[in-house]
């Protein structure tokens, strides 16, 4: 019956909290409309997400989080620290082909989303088999430990994640 009424727990979840957020105050009638929409919109969508990916929460999920979030604060810096130090002439761009070991879109978009989110670097594309996730970098001294980095800070963890 549970699975029935909230088919996708997560996406529930997601929708409530991001609706207080869009709101940006906390009143009955504003958690009442993110709780109608957060059970109603997955309820209405899930006929159209048949093979959904298996998502563990928990240590590892907060974990991920964490790092992403370490790691776009420190890159901030370092992009700072770049536009105001170096000319263009001294940036080292590159694009990097990263093999990916994720099988699920969800997890692989979110692998790209997190890489795009980072400043300094932006996925830009996935090949259409979904083995390959092309990435330019702003300012890179070596691209295979760039790509060697990107897939164990994040792609070993997403691996986790969606299982």
């Amino acid at each position: 019956m549970i699975h029935r009424l909230f088919p996708h727990p997560a996406l529930s979840a997601l929708l409530v909290v991001v609706w207080m957020l869009l709101v940006n105050e906390f009143t009955f009638g504003a958690l009442f409309l993110a709780l109608v929409f957060g059970v109603l919109v997955p309820l209405v969508t899930s006929r159209f997400w048949p093979d959904r990916p298996k998502v563990r929460f928990g240590y590892d999920a907060a974990a991920y989080l964490a790092v992403v979030l370490f790691d776009i604060v420190v890159a901030n810096f370092e992009i700072a620290w770049i536009i105001l130090t170096r000319r263009n002439r001294d940036l080292r761009s590159h694009w990097l082909v990263v093999p990916v070991e994720l099988r699920s879109a969800e997890a692989i978009t979110v692998l790209a989303g997190t890489i795009s989110l980072t400043p300094g670097t932006v996925s830009s594309d996935v090949s259409a088999d979904g083995r390959c996730l092309l990435v330019h970098a702003l300012d890179v001294a070596d691209p295979a430990a760039e790509v060697a980095r990107i897939k164990q800070r994040y792609e070993a963890r997403l691996l986790k994640v969606f299982r």
